[in-house]
């Protein structure tokens, strides 16, 4: 008499192992392509959070380039009072910006200067947008939202020790205001362009934060290398 075989040794027909093989494959792909997304979006949310959290808010609203947030606790990303108060955000930065003269960036890598609290504030609101379009982006596609909060706040932070140094010595270099604080006008527009291009091609999430990597190593290289020498000036 034989015996009915077991869940363990059944196998597959060829073509069911086939199809299986091809899902686990795009689920795969999936993943690498929606982590790349919510990298890039964290980063250019590091840069300046706004416009990235507008844009990706939009997107998702419209189900476009496969950017959503549906499902889990990250739906409110595409509400309208949350998209509202992005908006008003933006124009409350400008306006104490511009009428109290307050810094819209610190350097994260100078700690003996002191920080106002709109650049300390923005600091702040770029971690958080990250982290919460990371964790968004996974959630909605299925995967484990936790790890977006870490790797978004570790991306933003990454982009504001690559970035914010710069801003702040080339406000303190040039005399002409209007000049000065156009360059929060180049950063908001640079944080745009860099969440538009990650979100039509994800992958560019992963060479963004490289190159953000590369730029902030590059320059605490240079600073290195700067007060290396007034050392030996001084001696």
């Amino acid at each position: 008499m034989r015996s009915r075989p077991g869940a363990s040794s059944i196998v597959l027909p060829a073509h069911e192992r086939t199809v299986a093989h091809q899902l686990h494959a795009l689920r795969m792909n999936g993943i690498v392509f929606y982590i790349g997304l919510g990298a890039g979006l964290a980063a250019a949310s590091g840069m300046r959070p706004f416009l990235p959290a507008l844009l990706a808010g939009a997107l998702a609203s419209g189900r476009a380039l496969g950017v959503r947030f549906a499902g889990h606790s990250f739906h409110f990303l595409v509400a309208d009072w949350w998209l509202l108060a992005v908006t008003v955000a933006l124009v409350l930065s400008y306006a104490l910006q511009l009428l109290l003269r307050l810094a819209p960036t610190i350097d994260p890598t100078d700690r003996a200067r002191s920080i106002d609290p709109l650049s300390a504030s923005l600091a702040g609101l770029g971690l958080g947008t990250g982290a919460l379009l990371f964790a968004g982006t996974l959630a909605s596609h299925g995967d484990a939202w936790w790890p977006g909060l870490l790797g978004g706040l570790l991306v933003a932070g990454l982009a504001q020790r690559a970035l914010w140094p710069v801003i702040v010595r080339a406000r303190g270099r040039l005399q002409d205001r209007a000049a000065r604080e156009a360059l929060t006008v180049y950063l908001d527009a640079s944080a745009l362009l860099a969440a538009a291009l990650v979100a039509a091609l994800h992958p560019l999430g992963y060479v963004l934060v490289v190159a953000l990597a590369w730029f902030g190593w590059r320059g605490r290289t240079r600073g290195d290398e700067k007060y290396a020498g007034l050392r030996i000036l001084r001696r």
